[in-house]
């Protein structure tokens, strides 16, 4: 039996010169992924700390609504009104009336909201931003100025600061925080612009003046804050014109307004303000009664309370008032409008018509009964 030695030399150079070449690929290929991580500008290990929120973001993503949300979105908050009805069984069942927003301005449970937000409440639920809901009860309410201070009991919690609404600038970032159509919404966030300033809207029988924004305001963020690019709240979200072919027209109360009737209500529950003690009609509310208002100018006088202001000063039911401190007064929010222009002991002249003759009369503003609208 004959056995053939095979020569390996030439085989063996040939096998150490293919693994030479393949470390030399091999080493390529990590060289190029390497410049191709760094090439991309977002490197593995930055991208992890990004989304686990350890390392800041960019300056070019860190917009004004960004800084408000982190700022005040944990104070926003969801406010539940429910309401007493009654079932086929004539038993009395709690119902949801409706769900609007609110802002925490102390940490130790105080809100602020709107006050068709909590009206006709027997019962309020608030839902904080960490999940957790609580009871309120309302501190105080303003129908007015459509404001209202709701408190629950809770500690420690994340406040939003109030900005200066005097110093705001037409153009400027404006960021609405709140829960748009319910809490399935909470927290929502929309950006925009201050539109205008010192807007006037008669809602009702009330007049006021508000911020207007084309940030989305939709039913549910009543009560929410807006925004400024500082992440201060500067105004209270309150309504937002609904027509075919309007948009972008949400408006706000501006929060120095806010804070002053926040600090009354937080003091007494209830806003102290001037009134006449008269109820008046204009064209507009006696058509709404079902009357029909044959005057020109002025509103008519309906009733005077005798103790009150205007009886004390011996004006009459069917009297016409022209003017009040020297402004004329067309309209129930010309009137109410006129009278908050002054404080409670101030001496205002009063212009009437009786029986087609005119004359003036000097009246002594006095606190308005709570119980009392005008």
């Amino acid at each position: 039996m004959k056995y053939f030695r095979k020569n390996w030399k030439p085989y063996m150079s040939v096998l150490a010169g293919l693994f030479i070449i393949g470390a030399v690929l091999l080493t390529g290929c990590s060289s190029s992924n390497a410049r191709q991580s760094e090439g991309s500008g977002i490197p593995e290990t930055s991208q992890a700390a990004s989304s686990s929120g350890t390392k800041p973001i960019s300056e070019a993503r860190n917009t004004p609504a960004v800084r408000a949300a982190k700022a005040v979105g944990p104070a926003v908050v969801g406010i539940t009104n429910k309401a007493v009805a009654r079932d086929w069984f004539n038993n009395q069942v709690q119902v949801e009336q409706g769900v609007g927003s609110g802002v925490i301005f102390r940490s130790d449970g105080y809100i602020v909201t709107n006050n068709h937000v909590v009206a006709g409440a027997k019962e309020i639920i608030v839902s904080l931003s960490d999940g957790r809901s609580l009871k309120g009860h309302i501190v105080g309410a303003d129908e007015l100025t459509d404001i209202a201070v709701v408190k629950i009991n809770a500690t420690d919690l994340t406040a939003a600061a109030f900005g200066n609404s005097d110093d705001l600038v037409v153009g400027e970032p404006a960021i609405a925080i709140g829960n748009p159509m319910g809490l399935e919404f909470q927290g929502s966030v929309t950006s925009g612009v201050i539109s205008a300033l010192n807007r006037t809207l008669d809602i009702g029988e009330r007049r006021l003046k508000l911020i207007q924004t084309d940030a989305a305001i939709s039913p549910g963020n009543s009560g929410g804050a807006l925004v400024n690019a500082d992440g201060l709240v500067i105004g209270i979200n309150s309504a937002k014109v609904a027509a075919n072919g309007v948009e972008g027209m949400g408006f706000a109360i501006p929060i120095n307004a806010v804070r002053e009737v926040v600090d009354q209500l937080m003091a007494s529950g209830h806003v102290v303000r001037p009134y006449l003690g008269v109820g008046v009609f204009d064209k507009e509310t006696a058509a709404r009664q079902g009357y029909q208002l044959n005057i020109d100018a002025g509103v008519y006088i309906q009733n005077v309370t005798l103790n009150g202001p205007c009886g004390k000063a011996g004006l009459q039911r069917g009297d016409v008032i022209l003017e009040v401190g020297g402004t004329a007064v067309n309209t129930v929010a010309d009137l109410r409008a006129a009278v908050s222009e002054h404080k409670v002991g101030d001496t205002v002249k009063v212009k009437y018509q009786r029986n087609g003759d005119t004359a003036s009369v000097d009246v002594v503003l006095e606190e308005m009964p709570q119980e009392n609208n005008g």
